[in-house]
């Protein structure tokens, strides 16, 4: 057997392991025990502890010095593009410190939870603390002495930096900021009235799930209080939330998610428990969810059949033509949730956080002054005041779980999503003809034959430039916002 089957092979043993984690922390926000915290941390630090100790190996560095990528094909030479990158930066890590992350941010999603429920920051900031303290040590560890913001960030964006993404943000956010300040001025839609019975929404959710492409014989729905996806290959599971006034809410939080499902669903099964078997990176991942949710599912066409939909599992919900309805869902109102946010201001929410995780993670913004910096960031940025701490800093989870350097990948994929969208739109000129009558299939079959059946086989970059037939930047989103917005509001 050469090097390359006996790494293959071992690599698919720490794969498997890998998607087990993954499985407890699906568990943990879905059905684990609230009693069985401290006993999910430890499990989760052990099982950490096995995987690093796998990753670091000296099997592993013997096995890719023997390796010449001059002799292997595409896929084996990405394979090994992928595990050289990994095991460089995991042999700086120490094993301890990896399991303690993994034991710390574990308590940190139950203190986070409880915090957020209980309206308490002061409960939250300790352990905050304490999460960035172990990623900047961890960030310090794999940098090199570069920085530390970017070396942390390549877990999500491989060969992202700060600086390129500031830029770009630096382009998007006067444009947007400037349509927001226009439509402002303009009457906002007539939103959707009644109480939403919560079958009802699971029901419709289900069948929107369909609609996306997710098969239900390798996933499950379940409820949560941040929806989110889990798994590749196999075994890939979404989460969605209801809200009794707002269906939109459980929609398009479906709609969102099943992105993410079917990119890992239709990632060729070659690769499966390889390192290309999993999306290529989170901002490709995130253009998948957003042009799932935001340009196929929330365009005039789609909506007019949603409209429907609505009314066979509501009844009379207070909009009474397809063309109000389609306003209502794309409403640009005042709110504090990402989340929630509507596609004119959604990207103003993330560069809010990418400006203040890199001040945390260089420790020119305290913990202790998060909430005030928070608030005081958002009225500037809003124009309106933070009300409570779960509509401010305590609104995600993503700090404690220590995913510093994620955040900026979501505004990244909205400017995938705008590339990808321009080059469907090219390629499948019937698109709104079929999105009318419900009809996914045509844009689906388009995007998991350019971009998700190959996972990893190329760099992130690169898998967008390959589908799309040009380089990324921001100008499609935005001129896309531009001219869906100025339609609605008459601008």
């Amino acid at each position: 057997m050469s090097a390359f089957d006996e790494l293959v092979g071992y690599q698919r043993e720490t794969e498997a392991l890998g998607q087990v984690m993954g499985r407890l922390g699906w568990d943990q926000e879905t059905v684990m025990p609230r009693g069985a915290g401290e006993q999910r941390a430890e499990e989760m630090a052990a099982l950490e502890g096995v995987l690093h100790a796998r990753r670091v190996d000296p099997r592993m560095g013997d096995w890719l010095a023997k390796i010449e990528d001059d002799d292997l094909d595409a896929v084996g030479q990405a394979t090994m593009r992928i595990v050289r990158k990994d095991y460089a930066r995991n042999t700086k890590v120490p094993g301890e410190l990896a399991a303690e992350i993994a034991r710390t941010v574990s308590k940190a999603q139950g203190i986070w939870a409880k915090a957020r429920a209980n309206e308490d920051v002061s409960a939250f900031l300790p352990v905050l603390k304490t999460v960035i303290e172990l990623r900047q040590q961890e960030g310090a560890a794999i940098s090199d002495g570069g920085d530390t913001y970017d070396a942390l960030l390549q877990d999500y964006e491989p060969g992202g930096s700060a600086a390129e993404i500031s830029a770009t943000f630096d382009a998007m956010r006067p444009r947007l900021v400037a349509l927001r300040d226009e439509i402002w001025q303009r009457q906002e839609p007539k939103g959707v009235t009644g109480s939403f019975d919560t079958n009802a929404q699971m029901t419709l959710s289900d069948k929107l799930a369909n609609v996306f492409g997710y098969d239900r014989e390798l996933g499950r729905i379940d409820k949560a209080v941040h929806p989110f996806s889990s798994g590749s290959g196999l075994d890939v599971r979404i989460t969605t939330r209801t809200s009794d006034d707002d269906p939109f809410n459980c929609i398009y939080s479906t709609i969102h998610e099943v992105g993410h499902a079917t990119y890992e669903q239709s990632i060729n099964k070659d690769y499966l428990l390889t390192p290309l078997g999993e999306g290529v990176s989170m901002g490709v991942h995130e253009s998948q969810s957003r042009i799932y949710e935001n340009q196929l599912g929330r365009s005039r066409a789609f909506t007019g059949w949603l409209f429907g939909q609505m009314k066979d599992s509501f009844g009379d919900f207070g909009i009474s033509n397809e063309d109000d309805f389609y306003a209502a869902v794309n409403r640009v109102g005042k709110g504090y949730i990402r989340t929630e946010s509507d596609e004119v201001q959604y990207n103003l929410h993330i560069l809010l956080r990418f400006d203040f995780e890199r001040a945390l993670m260089s420790g020119d913004l305290l913990v202790s002054d998060l909430e005030t910096a928070w608030n005081d960031r958002f009225k500037s940025d809003f124009g309106y005041a933070v009300d409570k701490p779960s509509n401010g800093c305590l609104q995600d989870v993503h700090w404690s779980v220590g995913l510093f350097g994620y955040f900026p990948t979501y505004s990244l994929g909205n400017v995938y999503a705008g590339c990808l969208y321009e080059a469907l739109r090219n390629a499948v000129p019937q698109l709104d003809d079929q999105l009318a009558q419900g009809d996914t299939q045509p844009a689906l079959e388009w995007l998991r034959t350019n971009l998700q059946t190959h996972g990893g086989l190329r760099a992130p970059r690169d898998t967008i430039i390959h589908a799309c037939g040009f380089e990324p930047s921001a100008e499609p989103l935005l001129m896309y916002t531009e001219k869906k917005f100025s339609g609605i509001y008459g601008l």
